[in-house]
C-alpha cells in the first residue's frame, strides 16, 4: 500500500489519514514528488519492535548534508545518529544527567522559569488580554531551561532563543542558517565552563573526564536542538485541553498521567526520525529489505487499537500508556525526564494563574505529514 504525503486528505487530517492505513497494512510505503519513497510502520506492536531492532540503525550523517562553514563540519555527528559500542558509551557518560531524580531537582528552577514568562505573558498582551502563547511562552521555555542545564551565561542566552525560535520553526533555511551560530555557542559555553565550572551539566561533565572537546561541543549543540519538544508539545496541549474542559479540570489533579496522555494525543511528531535497515527483515509479512528507510508512524502506533483501549478518546488518566512519542529502545528519547516535567510544570501553571483562559482564534496547524505543531496560539487571558 502506497500513500502520497501530498495527498490533501492526509494533509488537512493526517491522525485519520495514517489510521486508515493501520487498519489496512502494518507497513506501507510513503511517497511525495522527487522523493524516492520509504517504508513506514503503522501498528503498535511492530513499530515497538522495528525501534528496538539493532538491524535498523540512524546511521551518522543526517546533518553532513548542511551548509556550514568547515570549522562546524566536525560537531555534525551527533550522539542521535550513532550506534553500537560508540553510542552506548556516550548515553552512558550523560544519561545520569537526564535521570527522573535531576529532572526532580531542576523542578523549582523550571517553577521559576514559567512564572517570569508568565510575567512577560501579561505584559505582551494587548489591550483585549490577547497575547500568542506560541510565541511568548511555549518557543522560549525550553530553551531558557536548555540554557540553566549546559550554563549558558545570561549575556549569551538572548542568541540561544533566537536558536530555539529557529529550530522550533523546522528544518528549513532558518535553521540551516542557525547552526553555525548554535555550534560556535555550544563551544564558547565548553570552553567558559572550563574556566569557570559551575552547578550545570557541562562542568559536571567536564569534571567526569570522559567525554572528549569535539563531543562535549557536540552533545551541547545537540541538547539545544533535542530539547525543544515541549514547544510544539505545549502549543499543541493547551487547545487540546480547552476542547476536552472535562479532562482539563482532571489534570490539575493528576498532572504526570495528563503529561502521558498528551504525547499519545496530539504529540508533535507524526513520524519517527528514519532508520534504515542493514540487512533484510520481516515486520508484520512485510519484506523490508537491506539499505531501505524506515519510519514509524506515531500518529497511527499511539493510537492503535490492538495496544490502546478506546484509542480515539482523550483520557489523562490513561493508564497504562505505552505510547511511542518518546521512541523506544537504545535511542529512547535521553531527555524525556526534563520533558515530562516541563510540560507538567507549564500547563499545570498556566492554568493555575489564568483559569478563564480561552482560545482568541482557532490556531491553524501547520500542513506538513511529518510533524503536527501550530505557528501561533493565539489566546485571552
Amino acid at each position: 500500500m502506497e500513500i502520497q504525503l501530498s495527498d490533501p486528505d492526509l494533509l488537512r487530517d493526517p491522525i485519520a489519514g495514517y489510521a486508515r492505513a493501520r487498519e489496512q497494512a502494518p507497513v506501507v510505503t510513503l511517497t511525495a514528488p522527487g522523493f524516492g519513497g520509504m517504508r513506514a510502520v503503522t501498528r503498535h506492536a511492530e513499530a515497538r519492535a522495528m525501534l528496538a531492532d539493532p538491524r535498523f540503525t540512524l546511521g551518522d550523517d543526517s546533518y553532513q548534508h548542511l551548509d556550514v562553514p568547515e570549522h562546524c563540519r566536525p560537531y555534525l555527528r551527533t550522539m542521535q545518529h550513532l550506534d553500537g559500542a560508540e553510542h552506548a558509551r556516550l548515553r552512558r557518560l550523560v544519561t545520569p544527567e537526564f535521570s527522573a531524580r535531576r529532572a526532580a531537582e531542576l523542578r523549582p528552577r523550571i517553577a521559576h522559569t514559567v512564572g517570569t514568562l508568565l510575567d512577560r505573558l501579561e505584559q505582551a498582551a494587548g489591550p483585549d488580554g490577547t497575547v500568542d502563547l506560541q510565541e511568548h511562552f511555549a518557543t522560549p521555555l525550553p530553551m531558557e531551561v536548555i540554557c540553566d542545564l549546559v550554563g549558558v551565561p545570561a549575556e549569551s542566552r538572548p542568541q540561544w532563543h533566537v536558536f530555539g525560535a529557529a529550530v522550533a520553526a523546522g528544518q528549513g533555511a532558518a535553521f540551516t542558517a542557525a547552526v553555525p551560530a548554535i555550534i560556535d555557542g555550544a563551544r564558547e559555553v565548553v570552553s567558559h565552563r572550563r574556566a569557570t565550572p559551575g552547578p550545570d551539566v557541562i562542568s559536571r561533565l567536564l569534571r567526569a573526564d570522559g567525554l572528549t572537546e569535539t563531543e562535549l561541543v557536540t552533545f551541547a549543540w545537540h541538547l539545544a536542538l533535542a530539547g525543544q519538544t515541549p514547544t510544539n508539545l505545549i502549543a499543541n496541549a493547551v487547545p487540546t485541553l480547552l476542547a476536552h474542559p472535562d479532562q482539563l479540570a482532571a489534570l490539575t489533579n493528576g498532572p504526570a498521567a495528563g503529561v502521558e496522555e498528551l504525547l499519545r494525543w496530539c504529540g508533535p511528531q507524526l513520524l519517527t526520525i528514519p532508520r534504515q535497515a542493514q540487512e533484510d527483515v520481516e515486520i508484520g509479512g512485510e519484506l523490508i529489505h537491506k539499505g531501505e528507510q524506515v519510519t514509524a508512524v506515531l500518529a497511527a502506533a499511539n493510537r492503535d487499537p490492538r495496544a490502546f483501549t478506546d484509542p480515539d478518546r482523550f483520557d489523562v488518566h490513561r493508564t497504562p500508556n505505552n505510547h511511542l512519542s518518546f521512541a523506544h529502545g537504545s535511542h529512547f528519547c535521553l531527555g524525556a525526564p526534563l520533558a515530562r516535567v516541563q510540560t507538567e510544570v507549564a500547563l499545570t501553571t498556566l492554568f493555575a494563574r489564568y483559569p478563564n483562559l480561552t482560545l482568541a482564534e482557532a490556531p491553524t496547524r501547520t500542513m506538513d505529514p511529518t510533524t503536527w505543531r501550530f505557528p501561533t496560539v493565539k489566546v485571552t487571558l
